[in-house]
């Protein structure tokens, strides 16, 4: 859902105004606002099931790093949806999750924070792209080059792939 929203995001932003884009902004926000309820979920089920511990035979400069990195990744979870919902807000453009649920505007339309929004909301994406890629390539990494057990705890079914 993050790569798809990222994606469509590029996309959108440089088309001309039309009914398309209005369309594809509309399906954006709704997966933005799906990628947050997710992350609501995610983060109640981690708290309550805390992840394995990792390998013993992982340095623990790269447990530090792991442990740095997914929390940044469920900050940024969080961040990216509701930086684009104030962005809205300041806008001027009210967000209907699936086009039947309003959800209540977070700040006073003021175009100016709109535009710092916009900003905000860009450089938080990016950030969370960078960070998903790391994370994908250190646990193929620790998969194929140190075939550790890593990926297995996020992924039990990989085990085939080995």
């Amino acid at each position: 859902m993050i790569l798809c929203s990222a994606t469509l995001g590029l996309y959108m932003v440089d088309l001309q105004l039309s009914p398309a884009k209005l369309k594809l902004y509309s399906w954006h926000k709704w997966l933005g606002v799906t990628i947050f309820l997710v992350a609501v979920v995610r983060l109640g089920w981690r708290l309550t099931h805390p992840a394995p511990a990792l390998p013993a035979t992982v340095p623990a400069w790269q447990q530090r790093s792991a442990a740095l990195t997914h929390a940044l990744l469920y900050v940024l979870l969080f961040a990216v949806p509701l930086s684009g919902w104030l962005m809205s807000s300041a806008l001027g453009v009210q967000v209907v999750y699936f086009g039947v649920l309003p959800l209540p505007d977070l700040v006073e339309k003021d175009k100016v924070l709109g535009e710092q929004l916009k900003l905000a909301h860009f450089s938080l994406n990016v950030t969370l792209l960078v960070l998903v890629v790391l994370h994908v390539a250190a646990a193929l990494k620790h998969h194929f080059l140190d075939r550790d057990e890593v990926l297995h705890r996020m992924l039990p079914a990989v085990r085939s792939l080995r």
